[in-house]
């Protein structure tokens, strides 16, 4: 039991990362990570959301019907997205009113959603707990090294503070969208030669 959830945990910070293997949550790993505060950030709400939700609907599983277990799943995700927006509004105002519509957007993110139905409606509290713990802190992980690379490169800074020299003009391509594909491709790539895992046709 402990073997299966040091796995259930670790597996996919790196062997079945939920963005460079599974390919998900691509969306906000590209709007979100121009900073390293806001990738944080992000990181933060959405490992809370995945890892609470699942271990809600696990502790749920046995009473939803299932022709409304959608509905069931994005009620629980909605209530912890928006405790967690508030949050953030309280102790961190300046970044959530920049971030408002993204961290609203973990609602429809697919790993929160993939993994209550993937995992959670299967497995006991415990188990999807470290699950959607693991997934979160996976997520997290690939976004603040996209988040640093962007910044430094993009803006000559890390975290908000300058330490390239004042005549560094900062990467503008680094700062765009294109950026952060560029950043993930690479990333997916070292990872998948790294970890020797292909799709095959």
């Amino acid at each position: 039991m402990a073997l299966k959830a040091k796995t259930v945990f670790t597996d996919p910070l790196s062997n079945n990362n939920p963005i460079t293997i599974q390919i998900l949550g691509i969306c906000s790993s590209l709007a979100v990570t121009t900073q390293v505060d806001k990738a944080f950030v992000m990181s933060v709400g959405l490992t809370l959301v995945t890892a609470f939700s699942n271990l809600v609907i696990s502790m749920m599983r046995n009473q939803i019907p299932s022709k409304i277990r959608i509905i069931v799943e994005l009620a629980v995700v909605s209530t912890l997205v928006i405790v967690t927006d508030q949050i953030l509004r309280a102790y961190v105002y300046d970044i959530s009113r920049q971030m408002s519509v993204f961290v609203g957007l973990i609602i429809t993110n697919c790993i929160v959603m993939g993994r209550l139905e993937a995992f959670a409606l299967q497995n006991p509290p415990g188990l999807s707990f470290l699950d959607g713990l693991g997934n979160g802190l996976g997520y997290s992980a690939i976004l603040m090294i996209v988040g640093s690379i962007r910044e430094i490169l993009g803006k000559g800074s890390w975290w908000g503070i300058h330490f390239l020299p004042e005549n560094y003009l900062g990467n503008g391509l680094m700062v765009l969208a294109p950026g952060a594909f560029f950043c993930l491709g690479l990333i997916i790539w070292l990872q998948r030669q790294l970890t020797k895992k292909f799709e095959t046709a």
